[in-house]
């Protein structure tokens, strides 16, 4: 192997490395995003249950929803009401 041909190996392996740690810093960061999101949307769904506002907020956030798959996801599902005193 001449010492063009190495090196030319090593650029296409490091740029190898290089999309992998690219692919596996994007996978972490949408897993952080998504978990970012679930947690939110716990704590909205737990304020809904102590306070109506929320509620409404998430009467709203259920208008937004564009995606047949989405809002069947919520097909039967309640949103916690606050207790009345």
């Amino acid at each position: 192997m001449t010492p063009i041909e190495k090196a030319k190996q090593q650029v296409e392996q490091a740029k190898a490395r290089y999309q992998a740690l690219l692919a596996r810093q994007n996978a972490e960061e949408r897993k952080l995003d998504t978990r970012r999101k679930v947690i939110l949307g716990g704590l909205l769904i737990d304020a809904a249950g102590k306070d109506e506002r929320f509620g409404r907020v998430i009467d709203e956030l259920m208008k937004r929803i564009t995606r047949d798959h989405d809002y069947k996801t919520f097909e039967g599902w309640q949103k916690p009401e606050p207790d009345q005193p």
